[in-house]
């Protein structure tokens, strides 16, 4: 094989690594992958690979053809490096789209760290606040029950006048315990009293008893006496 044709084999490996790098990162997308090369679903007709195989496969057989046949081989070499061109700019073309598109799985995988990170910060951000929302509304309860214990002491007469009605009503209620002191004594006696009148009368009428039955006594023994008398004069 001549040099050329060395070179031109050296130049159509190269391609062909180019092609393995822009389509091989990915191994489960092989018929995906065999499809973008043969660009079967972007052209009509022969797939540009075979097209380059069989330019390359000319050349090469008619460079190991023993015959001068320079202008042929000249002319198959320029159609098979044309070809080669004509393939190779799609190539760049993909692999700088799959460069691009590399890069654009790394910012979207930062972008999803990212609103992973931002999400977990929110549901932490949101328990806080939850917490707070209980925090406010039991502060608020307080304030609310403070609010209605303030009322109802404003509500109330000042302590000024407070002790003094307290002073008033003690003073009353001294005042109307002395009377029932001086009351139950007053009542004390009166029973005192009357348990003495009682007792006189009943002495009174005692005497009265005696005195009369005394009196009744005197009585019939004048009336006996006199009786007598009068039974001795009539003897007489």
């Amino acid at each position: 094989m001549s040099v050329k044709a060395r070179r031109i084999s050296g130049r159509l490996e190269t391609v062909v690594t180019k092609v393995n790098y822009a389509f091989d990162p990915v191994d489960d997308d092989k018929i995906i992958r065999n499809r973008l090369l043969t660009r079967t679903t972007t052209t009509r007709g022969e797939p540009p690979l075979k097209k380059l195989q069989k330019k390359f496969t000319s050349f090469v057989l008619e460079v190991d053809k023993d015959e001068e046949n320079f202008n042929d081989c000249g002319r198959l070499a320029k159609a098979f490096l044309q070809e080669l061109s004509t393939f190779e700019i799609p190539l760049l073309k993909s692999q700088a789209v799959v460069e691009a598109n590399r890069r654009e799985k790394e910012s979207f995988n930062e972008v999803k760290d990212e609103t992973e990170r931002q999400i977990r910060q929110a549901k932490t951000d949101i328990e806080d606040l939850k917490k707070q929302l209980e925090e406010s509304k039991i502060d608020r309860q307080h304030k609310e029950e403070c609010e209605t214990i303030r009322k109802l002491i404003s509500a109330q007469p000042p302590r000024s006048e407070t002790e003094k009605v307290i002073y008033e009503l003690n003073k009353e209620i001294a005042e109307l315990e002395a009377e029932s002191t001086a009351s139950w004594r007053l009542l004390e006696l009166r029973k005192k009293q009357f348990a003495l009148l009682l007792h006189v009368v009943d002495e009174l009428q005692n005497t009265m008893e005696d005195e009369q039955k005394s009196l009744v006594d005197e009585i019939r023994t004048a009336l006996e006496d006199q009786r007598n008398i009068t039974d001795a004069m009539s003897v007489d």
